[in-house]
């Protein structure tokens, strides 16, 4: 009996090794290391004849467990469908996905081929157009996709009501004030977001950024990481990308334009999902606010401290990209109707 029952295991590479083989087609033996330790651990493994796969073993989640089953479903959809993604390697009984037992309990595992290319630039058009592209072919791809019994509805309690609830549990933000603001914030945008009423539903990704792709040499952007996809909202999706130019003192939007032009060129995108694009900005900041305060326990409360400092942010797009733009959009509408 252990005299501290961890929260969080990392397993030997040798033990990686060895479940890989022990579970998947490839030629022996397979040689692997570490790439990333966080919100998942993450393996390059080698083959004996050189393919390189990557291996995502999926950490413990504040949201529940892993939904694996419908994540590698909907890559497999799109991969027969056409889309530029990373999908899973059947293990040998044909199984898109494996578990296995950890000290902390069951943990799912992942292998994937790893995708030939580059990282996007943060400066380049081209790969934002690539992005929103690839987004933009994935949600055409979505509208025949069933998911089976999906864990993640990308709705706003899953995105905005249980993170703000995290960071409150969490202790991280101590000032009282700066907790009201942040409850207030989520309240008023929970309430314009659903007062647009007619918002687009999909399958989302649930995370592009931007950098959860690699550009391959046709200039696609090859999407993976969909460990945070679900059912939810289409303007959420597109959110992401606009949320990962101006947040952490970011403020170009050049990129998020010519993302939603290449998005447009493949599908259309309704005005009101995009005006609510700009007040998913919010949502999407808190999600990930409180997917850190989740981890406090483990990661310790000054690795997660920013999270306190996030309110400013917050007040000011509401401020500058929600209250002006609506008051904006308003003011042509009015104009419009007097000529």
């Amino acid at each position: 009996m252990l005299d501290f029952n961890p929260l969080y295991s990392s397993p030997q590479v040798a033990a990686i090794e060895q479940f890989i083989h022990r579970h998947y087609p490839l030629a022996g033996p397979v040689s692997c290391r570490m790439l990333q330790r966080g919100l998942n651990d993450v393996y390059l493994a080698v083959a004996s004849n050189g393919e390189r796969y990557v291996f995502r073993l999926s950490h413990r989640r504040a949201r529940g467990p892993a939904d694996v089953k419908t994540e590698t479903a909907f890559l497999a959809h799109l991969a027969q469908s056409g889309v530029p993604v990373a999908a899973a390697i059947p293990t040998h009984e044909g199984s898109l996905f494996v578990e296995g037992q950890a000290p902390e309990g069951v943990r799912q595992a992942v292998l994937f081929r790893a995708i030939e290319g580059r990282k996007p630039d943060t400066a380049d058009a081209g790969d934002a157009r690539a992005n929103g592209k690839t987004l933009a072919l994935m949600h055409d791809a979505a509208e025949t996709f069933q998911p089976d019994g999906s864990l993640y509805r990308l709705d706003l309690e899953h995105l905005l009501h249980r993170p703000l609830a995290r960071i409150g549990d969490s202790g991280v933000v101590e000032d009282a004030e700066v907790r009201s603001d942040l409850e207030d914030i989520a309240a008023r945008t929970a309430k314009a977001i659903e007062a647009f009423g007619d918002l687009t539903s999909t399958y989302c990704h649930g995370d592009c950024h931007g950098f959860n792709a690699r550009i391959n040499d046709a200039g696609e952007a090859v999407f993976f990481d969909f460990d945070d996809g679900g059912p939810g909202y289409l303007a959420y999706d597109l959110s992401v990308f606009l949320w990962a130019q101006t947040s952490f003192g970011r403020r170009s939007t050049a990129m998020w334009d010519a993302f939603v032009d290449a998005y447009r060129a493949v599908r259309p995108i309704t005005p009101a999902d995009f005006e609510a694009a700009h007040r998913f900005v919010i949502v999407r900041h808190i999600w990930l606010m409180g997917e850190y305060a989740s981890r406090a326990q483990e990661w310790g409360s000054e690795t997660v401290g920013w999270i306190a400092r996030e309110a400013n942010f917050l007040k000011t797009w509401e401020t500058e990209r929600c209250v002006d733009r609506l008051f904006s959009i308003q003011a042509c509408s009015a104009a419009g109707a007097s000529e």
